[in-house]
């Protein structure tokens, strides 16, 4: 993918999505710095890189380290956060810490070092349960989580820093993200991570409430592919952009697409939905088709094979 910037920051870069960015990026010749305070991040997933990055253990809302790490990038790409909506409901207060003043700390070091651009990575929990499908962004919010209020905080403080200031801000809400190096260890992991996870091993899922809630899973790569976009667009900053695929898979179909890959017959468990649990999300992604050209190249059925067949991978080598 060719880009039009040489030095980018990616704060959260050994996480799923982050290490995933951190490949691209490298891949397009560019010069890749990652922070990551490793709470979640593995460095195992930026170990076929290590030697082509320049890697620091560290905390976003580390002002003095922020600076050293942000000097003259062209682009920051923040997706370091506390992602887990129940981590959220439990922590508030931690939890937004990390997701409202840690962005702030990201937007302010950008300004203070001209950077020309900052992509952050926002998510359709913004919108809640409203019944309104698909999903837009002219949407009022609904937030029914401290993380959905966070993410949106994150992308008010972003408008404001491009209008006041004149960083070129984009954030992005991500729907439901997947595919290889999500962590399957954490029990607030995203739904296909666990699923993959127990069709490998051969154990009971669970599925909390019917089974019949859906989501617009997106794949890991056009999510980053999305990302590089909004870094170059030349216009629209300042705007928010859904990015999924526009269409919608249910919980127990994906059980059954995902027992089926691994060829056995188990049947979930059901328990009851989990507090700021969304039941209907898919995504209308109009706005950043016109921005930038986001059209998703992954279908659902090639993503999920290429995501079981790591997760598979990775359940053997840990029998071994």
């Amino acid at each position: 993918m060719d880009i039009q910037f040489k030095k980018a920051l990616v704060t959260g870069g050994a996480g799923f999505i982050g290490s995933h960015l951190v490949d691209a990026l490298i891949s397009a010749g560019c010069e890749v710095t990652v922070v990551d305070d490793l709470s979640t991040g593995n460095l195992a997933n930026l170990d076929h890189v290590k030697e082509k990055i320049n890697f620091y253990k560290g905390d976003i809302r580390d002002e003095e380290l922020l600076q050293k790490v942000a000097a003259d990038c062209d682009v920051i790409f923040h997706q370091a956060a506390v992602v887990s909506v129940p981590q959220t409901v439990e922590n508030p207060v931690a939890s937004a810490m990390v997701n409202e003043i840690g962005t702030l700390f990201v937007l302010e070091v950008a300004r203070k070092n001209n950077i020309k651009r900052v992509v952050i990575a926002s998510s359709c929990a913004v919108y809640g349960d409203d019944p309104e499908i698909p999903k837009h962004e002219n949407m009022n919010p609904n937030p029914q989580s401290p993380y959905a209020v966070q993410k949106l905080t994150g992308e008010f403080y972003a408008r404001l820093y491009f209008e006041l200031y004149g960083v070129e801000t984009v954030c992005l809400r991500y729907f439901n993200v997947y595919g290889p190096r999500q962590d399957p260890s954490s029990p607030y992991s995203g739904v296909i991570s666990l699923f993959m996870t127990h069709a490998a091993a051969g154990t009971v899922p669970v599925i909390y409430g019917d089974g019949n809630q859906y989501r617009d899973f997106v794949f890991v790569k056009d999510v980053v592919k999305a990302n590089i976009h909004a870094a170059t667009t030349k216009n629209y900053c300042g705007k928010t952009f859904n990015i999924g695929t526009g269409r919608f898979v249910r919980v127990t179909e994906l059980w059954e697409m995902t027992r089926g890959l691994a060829g056995i017959e188990i049947e979930p468990i059901y328990k009851p939905l989990r507090p700021g649990d969304i039941r209907e999300s898919v995504a209308n992604i109009d706005l950043a088709k016109k921005a930038f050209g986001f059209e998703p190249e992954y279908s659902f059925k090639n993503g999920l094979e290429s995501t079981f067949e790591w997760y598979n991978g990775i359940h053997f080598r840990s029998k071994e």
